[in-house]
């Protein structure tokens, strides 16, 4: 029996650490934890109401993420990206993925392309109702389950790299500006052009969408950060 309650202890640990991870992602997309800044595990555990430990192996998972950085005897920093950086992932996302969703639109059956119109709703859903983790989750969902449909585990692998270190920047501005909703309806645009079977119009599609996502990257960063009080980010950085 020891061996088993030492093993429910390490997934309700897993469980915590995967919790704590998810909240700092939050805290990551709604501009509460800015980039540059130095935060350390046991203020962030105090705003969180857990121990530091769980903390420490969330911030090493988003380490792994490059969405931030260990500085040693502090703590860790969000990472910051570029102009040039988000340019650059756009146009490795751009070469990779537009002729992919021309293959895809080829290849996959109807069947398999209509099996990701509830997440292309999800995320226009998501977006109608302000719900930012659940946009981006189902973002994330749609963009790589459609890929996969090509059959290469390793492009899907690459695009997720790529998604993961390009994260979008003051979600919350644009949220409030209403200017989320016009980019998730594309994703359902999307699904409509390669069900139908025109492969050229959905690379047109998919190009532009690309092109509108990095241009909510650049209005981001020039959106006033909202910041909730007491939240994540007040009090907390070393």
């Amino acid at each position: 029996m020891g061996d088993l309650k030492q093993h429910s202890l390490i997934k309700a640990q897993e469980r915590l650490r995967d919790q704590v991870g998810h909240a700092l992602r939050a805290a990551l997309i709604a501009g509460e934890l800015r980039p540059g800044n130095v935060y350390s595990a046991p203020g962030l555990a105090a705003e969180l109401g857990v121990s530091a430990t769980p903390v420490r192996e969330a911030m090493l998972d988003l380490a792994r993420e490059g969405l931030v950085e260990p500085v040693r005897n502090k703590g860790f920093r969000i990472t910051e990206v570029s102009e040039r950086d988000l340019d650059q992932y756009t146009e490795l996302r751009t070469m990779i993925e537009v002729p992919t969703i021309g293959r895809i639109t080829e290849i996959a059956t109807a069947e398999q392309l209509e099996a990701l119109r509830p997440v292309a709703q999800e995320i226009v859903t998501s977006a109608r109702e302000h719900n930012l983790i659940g946009y981006l989750e189902a973002d994330r969902r749609f963009h790589l389950s459609l890929l996969a449909l090509a059959g290469n585990d390793r492009l899907v692998e690459t695009v997720g790299d790529l998604r993961k270190r390009s994260r979008l920047y003051g979600l919350t501005g644009l949220d409030e500006a209403g200017k989320l909703v016009s980019s998730a309806e594309e994703h359902v645009e999307l699904l409509d052009l390669m069900i139908a079977g025109d492969a050229a119009a959905a690379q047109a599609c998919m190009t532009r969408h690309l092109g509108h996502v990095r241009s909510l990257w650049a209005q981001g960063r020039d959106e006033p950060v909202g910041r909730t009080p007491g939240g994540l980010g007040s009090g907390v950085q070393a």
